[in-house]
C-alpha cells in the first residue's frame, strides 16, 4: 500500500531553492519589534563605530548621505519563520565605514536608539555582507521598519539587522546582544536553521 496518495506533491515550491529550511515565503513586510519604535530625527541622528582600542568616528546623517552608496537586491530572512524575496534597498556598505580602522576584534555589538543590541563576528559585516541602510524600494525607510537606519545583514536571520542603529562596538571578545541573552543563536544562519541556542 502507497503511504501517498497518486497526484500528492507536498507543498508547491516557486522559490527556485531560495527559502531556507522552515521558512514561508510572504509578500507583506511583517513588523517585529521588542518595543514602541523610536523617533529619531535625521537632523541630530549620528552613527558611530568604535573600536576596542578607543578609536572612534562619528557621522552625521549629511556626511553619511555623501559617502558612496549601493543598491542591494537580496532575500530576507525573519527568525519568526517569513522570508521576503528580492528585496531592494539604498545604503552604505560597512566596508566603506569600516575601512582603514585599526583593529584585532573579532566580534562587534551593534546598538539601536531604542537600547537594542545584537552581537555578529567582524567578517560578516565585510566583504560586501552588510549596509547601512536609509531607503527601502526606492523610498526613505519607514520608522517601523527602523527608519532613518538600520543595518541590513542579509545573509543572517533578520534579528541580525539592527534597526535605528546608532552605533557599532567592536570587540576581543563576542558579547551577546538583547535576542542572543534571551536564548537565541549567537549567530543566526537561516540555511542550517540557528533559531535558538543549540541549534
Amino acid at each position: 500500500m502507497a503511504l501517498v496518495s497518486k497526484g500528492f506533491v507536498g507543498r508547491r515550491r516557486d522559490d527556485d531553492g531560495r527559502t531556507p529550511p522552515g521558512q514561508y515565503l510572504t509578500k507583506d513586510f511583517p513588523v517585529l519589534a521588542i518595543g514602541p519604535s523610536p523617533s529619531v530625527a535625521t537632523d541630530t541622528w549620528t552613527f558611530q563605530i568604535t573600536t576596542e582600542r578607543g578609536e572612534s568616528r562619528t557621522w552625521t546623517w549629511d556626511e553619511m548621505a555623501a559617502l558612496p552608496h549601493e543598491r542591494p537586491t537580496v532575500d530576507i530572512h525573519c527568525v519568526t519563520k517569513w522570508s521576503k524575496l528580492d528585496t531592494t534597498w539604498t545604503g552604505v556598505s560597512l566596508d566603506v565605514l569600516l575601512g582603514g580602522l585599526e583593529t584585532d576584534a573579532q566580534y562587534v555589538v551593534v546598538h539601536g536608539f531604542d537600547g537594542y543590541t545584537t552581537n555578529l563576528p567582524l567578517e560578516d559585516l565585510l566583504g560586501g555582507k552588510a549596509w547601512l541602510v536609509t531607503e527601502f524600494d526606492g523610498a526613505p525607510l519607514a520608522r517601523e521598519h527602523g527608519g532613518p537606519a538600520r543595518l541590513l545583514v542579509p545573509h543572517l536571520y533578520f534579528w541580525k539587522s539592527a534597526k535605528w542603529v546608532s552605533r557599532i562596538e567592536l570587540t576581543e571578545q563576542n558579547e551577546q546582544g538583547f535576542w542572543e541573552r534571551g536564548g537565541y543563536h549567537d549567530y543566526g544562519d537561516p540555511w542550517r536553521e540557528q533559531r535558538y541556542q543549540g541549534d
